[in-house]
């Protein structure tokens, strides 16, 4: 299976080695494609000086997330790629772990994304976002013992589906981007790989891990705030306002009503900002209400032209 790497880059220095050395070391060789989203770091004269052998995309603004991935999946596609690894900047990956996904993607085509456990940072124990969606809090301890900071043992295990899993590390066949397009345009950064699990769904594809192969995700210093929350919140709705696995008035229903409710809930406890909050998100999704169905159309009648920035 030949697979491009694809890592959008923004101010990328903090992770910069442990994610490319990674896959340069990987048991199982994969070309790596950097995407720049106009990095004001060293990062784009450090990959040049001390990473020749990666292929460095210049956007010179920032993109996002979704943006940026699809110029990656779109030229992977016209070369002949089998398989892109979508590895977040802050990501990188155990030495056996690559080769063992590619295993379970070409035995198991009804995944349409597979990835590994995401760890922490340190290693020591699942990340608490990958927890939330699979339910996974600890590993085992024999698989996870180390030697030389890499895994004991090298083992293949049958994917476990799950309804999501964030797309800090995908492991995705061309084939099935060819079938449920790439990121949508709609969404800016965050919310995207929500979208596109829930277009797994409606092309019937699953979502899965291989729970005996490991990646690190370095976010747990991310402390959640307010203005957090209810991005979140708001891609969230959104990506159930686009979810074309509903008609449209459920997803209005999800996407909007939901919304309302949330406003009324809040004026009852008395938190006027947190109901000032939800308008805002309302009044926002209801504004995207064209666009949102332009991008319910594109997911149901896949037209690769139609992600190109």
């Amino acid at each position: 299976m030949k697979i491009l790497t694809i890592i959008v880059s923004y101010n990328f220095m903090p992770w910069l080695h442990r994610c490319l050395d990674s896959m340069l070391y990987s048991d199982y060789p994969s070309d790596i494609m950097v995407l720049d989203n106009g990095s004001s770091d060293e990062t784009v004269a450090h990959i040049r000086k001390e990473y020749p052998q990666v292929r460095l995309i210049e956007n010179g603004r920032n993109l996002g997330f979704g943006a940026a991935n699809n110029i990656g999946m779109q030229l992977a596609i016209k070369e002949g790629y089998d398989a892109v690894l979508l590895l977040n900047e802050d990501a990188w990956l155990y030495h056996n772990t690559l080769g063992i996904l590619a295993k379970a993607a070409a035995e198991h085509p009804e995944y349409g994304v597979i990835s590994p456990v995401h760890l922490t940072g340190k290693g020591d124990k699942p990340e608490h976002g990958f927890s939330q969606y699979t339910g996974l809090t600890q590993t085992d301890d024999k698989i996870k013992n180390e030697k030389n900071g890499q895994p004991a043992e090298s083992v293949y295990s049958e994917p476990v589906a799950v309804p999501f899993i964030n797309a800090a590390i995908w492991l995705i066949r061309t084939e099935v981007l060819k079938k449920v397009g790439l990121f949508a345009p709609i969404f800016y950064h965050y919310g995207e790989d929500k979208d596109m699990a829930n277009r797994m769904a409606y092309y019937h594809y699953k979502i899965g891990y291989v729970p005996t192969v490991f990646a690190c995700h370095d976010r747990e210093f991310r402390q959640p705030t307010r203005e957090r929350f209810f991005h979140t919140e708001k891609v969230y709705h959104l990506s159930e306002y686009t979810n074309p696995n509903h008609n449209f008035g459920t997803a209005f229903a999800h996407g909007i009503l939901a919304v309302g409710k949330k406003v009324l809930s809040a004026f009852l406890k008395g938190k006027w900002k947190d109901a000032g909050a939800y308008i805002k998100i309302g009044n926002t999704l209801l504004l995207q209400t064209k666009a949102v169905i332009h991008a319910r159309n594109i997911s149901k009648h896949v037209d690769l032209k139609n992600y190109k920035v």
